[in-house]
């Protein structure tokens, strides 16, 4: 924190005010969720599941004590939808654009907040670009919820089709993973409506605000920026190295893929590659997967999706920095050069923070819960890290028999994955950086 405005009076920084939104809106949704109206049987979930819930929701994770239809009432469900379109979007995206449809004016702290928010450079065209945000949001959800509330009132009432819809298509937008059925969407394995819809969803809100609107404004700014190739390049490759290998490797496992039609094999392929972008949605069983495919999915899951959206993980972007990076010193140059531009050094520095402090986060974690959740096995346990930390919200079945130190644990995992482990080291240091100074050189052997 600073202190610009004489003794006793402390401003936070940005990185703290991104942290204490989610904290807030998680005490807010604490609360709610643990009032009796919000379960289906009247006698409330418990404080400490309505803390895992809203937690959940919040940091668009999808990891569930609670089954969200069946234990959850219709108030309950709504709740959770709000956290998640908030958590997608984050709080102070929410309030700017509350702003704006109040006509008030935002301030240069509010900019410079929603600068550190949504990762941009500089402030010139952030109002323009909050708008853009939302309206490119409600639009792809409410095609979603059309296109999904068509399909689903074959099976249910017009009024129940169209809110399960709409709650499934937020859910797959925020790359949420919260589902009503119960089942996540194993049922639709190989329904391709489902599964198009639902993915295509999970990868437009995975992508990046920023990415999105380049792709929209491409005329105008003329050219695609080096952030928008590299995203939609990296995005590409994992997805097809993720689709071919859960088809080469769950082809004939007759738990997952082997039983299924040849274009269910296909659908519930792709689609098994898809969700560890941080979505959280299956249409195979996740523990009967082979441990071949749950370490792919392990990999997938630490990337996650892109910076500026509404996934989780070190972001596509940090694991292509890091890549080239280690290509970048291997062939023995100085600069890390992609599509006729360098990356500052300055960038490289801070993807390699992001990963090792994001390894760091999950080892201790892991650690911690192989001690407290006995007899779950070793790759349960460290799943669940990897996709609490991704907001993922895949689970080999451990969520639901997490001890009370789990409960608490696994939420606090879910927020530093959601607001970037390097955010929430910034926001929770209280010293502020000693002036660069320059020692002597001495050589360190490596490798």
């Amino acid at each position: 924190m600073s202190r610009p405005n004489g003794p006793g009076r402390w401003r936070l920084t940005a990185p703290q005010v991104i942290v204490l939104s989610f904290a807030v809106t998680i005490a807010v949704g604490t609360l709610l969720l643990s009032l009796p109206a919000a379960s289906s049987s009247g006698d409330g979930i418990g404080l400490l599941n309505a803390y895992f819930m809203a937690s959940s929701a919040t940091c668009v994770t999808g990891l569930v004590v609670v089954s969200t239809g069946a234990d959850l009432s219709l108030f309950g469900q709504l709740v959770v939808l709000a956290l998640i379109q908030i958590g997608g979007l984050s709080l102070m995206t929410m309030t700017t654009f509350i702003f704006l449809l109040m006509g008030r004016r935002i301030t240069l702290r509010g900019r410079l907040l929603m600068q550190e928010s949504l990762g941009q450079s500089s402030l010139a065209g952030l109002v323009r670009l909050v708008r853009s945000i939302f309206l490119f949001t409600f639009g792809a959800e409410a095609v979603g919820a059309l296109v999904l509330g068509l399909r689903f009132s074959a099976d249910m009432p017009p009024a129940r089709a169209a809110y399960f819809g709409v709650f499934h298509s937020i859910s797959a937008f925020c790359n949420a993973g919260f589902d009503l059925f119960g089942d996540s969407l194993v049922r639709f394995a190989s329904d391709p409506t489902v599964v198009v819809t639902v993915t295509a969803l999970i990868i437009t809100g995975g992508l990046g605000f920023l990415v999105l609107r380049n792709l929209g404004y491409r005329r105008q700014e003329g050219r695609l920026t080096l952030h928008t190739q590299v995203v939609l390049r990296v995005t590409l490759t994992l997805l097809a190295i993720g689709f071919l290998a859960v088809l080469l490797l769950e082809y004939n496992n007759p738990d997952t893929l082997g039983d299924l039609p040849p274009h269910g094999k296909i659908l519930s392929a792709w689609f098994t590659a898809v969700t560890p972008r941080t979505a959280g949605f299956n249409v195979v069983p996740t523990h009967l997967l082979h441990s071949s495919t749950l370490l792919l999915i392990i990999v997938l899951m630490f990337v996650g999706a892109c910076p500026a959206g509404t996934g989780g993980g070190i972001k596509a972007t940090t694991a292509w920095v890091v890549y080239r990076s280690v290509m970048t010193t291997v062939r023995g140059r100085r600069e890390i050069e992609a599509g006729g531009r360098s990356v500052p050094r300055e960038i490289s520095d801070r993807a390699l923070a992001i990963t090792a402090m994001s390894m760091t986060l999950i080892v201790i974690v892991a650690i911690i819960l192989l001690s407290t959740e006995t007899g779950q096995g070793f790759l349960p346990v460290v799943f669940e890290s990897f996709s609490a930390f991704g907001t993922v919200g895949l689970s080999m079945g451990l969520t639901p028999q997490l001890s009370a130190i789990g409960r608490v644990l696994i939420p606090l995992t879910m927020l530093a994955g959601r607001v970037g482990p390097f955010t929430m080291v910034v926001a929770l240091a209280t010293r502020r950086p000693p002036a660069d100074v320059h020692l002597p050189e001495e050589r360190v052997l490596v490798g």
